[in-house]
């Protein structure tokens, strides 16, 4: 009923050449078979012309049992677990921040409750919410905007990294511990905002980055953006008074060395 080493069958009312692969003639109808024959499985892979080339093992196309192999990641190391989670903290730092500002607005008397002003005499609460607290008046609008900018877009890519509670802790702590060295170095101190929080997100992200720089090898970030928005922190307490540039700098330190600390025990678990 074969012939031409199964290209076609013929049928044995009409004679008519016909596909194997087929119950019925086309022709007249006839039933040639139960059921069509199964078609024989092939490897994807090897049909390819790497693969007929012989080129296909050494490309890693085609490994033995037809599995491929795996592909080298291409997102950033430690960033796959949280890339698809919300930036809750990021999130939660803005929202405090904003709330705070509006109700600063409507109560002032809230805003000298919450900086640092003079020596804390016991209110070491003031370290954390000096953070959240922005003057008005001036350039007080412009600081806020810069400080809660960089802390929105670089809590979110530091996130993505690392998770929420690296991002909470460093912001929150880098803050505190400028606040408490401006409080150690100055007679009558005064600390408000969050350029050192800020500036501690900035210098923690860009950490890899400046690393493999020194190393030579090929990283993903903007180091220039990052720069300039640092710089513009930085510069921030020459125009107003309020924003200590000794918290700052503290901040970028403390945000610096954590960087590092995360990156070098990301490779270790690499």
């Amino acid at each position: 009923m074969s012939s031409g080493a199964d290209l076609f069958v013929v049928c044995k009312q009409c004679g008519a050449e016909v596909s194997p692969y087929i119950t019925e003639c086309p022709y007249c109808g006839n039933r040639l078979r139960r059921r069509a024959p199964k078609l024989p499985r092939m490897d994807s892979s090897a049909n390819t012309p790497a693969a007929r080339s012989g080129l296909g093992s050494l490309l890693g196309k085609g490994r033995p049992g037809g599995r491929p192999r795996s592909r080298p990641a291409t997102v950033r190391a430690g960033s796959d677990r949280w890339a698809t989670v919300r930036p809750y903290a990021t999130i939660a730092l803005v929202a405090v921040s904003c709330v705070v500002w509006v109700a600063t607005r409507a109560e002032p008397e809230l805003l000298f409750k919450m900086m640092v002003v003079g020596p804390l005499h016991g209110d070491w609460w003031r370290v954390l919410t000096a953070q959240f607290a922005y003057y008005e008046g001036g350039g007080g609008g412009v600081y806020a905007f810069v400080a809660i900018l960089a802390t929105g877009l670089f809590g979110w890519l530091l996130e993505r990294r690392h998770g929420p509670a690296v991002v909470a802790a460093l912001f929150l702590g880098a803050g505190a511990a400028g606040a408490l060295v401006a409080v150690a170095i100055y007679t009558l101190p005064l600390v408000v905002g969050a350029n050192a929080g800020a500036l501690a997100l900035v210098a923690a992200w860009a950490a890899p980055d400046l690393l493999a720089r020194r190393e030579g090898v090929d990283y993903e970030g903007d180091l220039l953006g990052a720069g300039a928005l640092a710089a513009l922190l930085l510069a921030v307490p020459f125009a107003r008074p309020e924003a200590s540039w000794v918290a700052g700098l503290v901040g970028a330190v403390v945000g610096l060395l954590a960087g590092l600390g995360l990156s070098g025990m990301q490779r270790a678990r690499d």
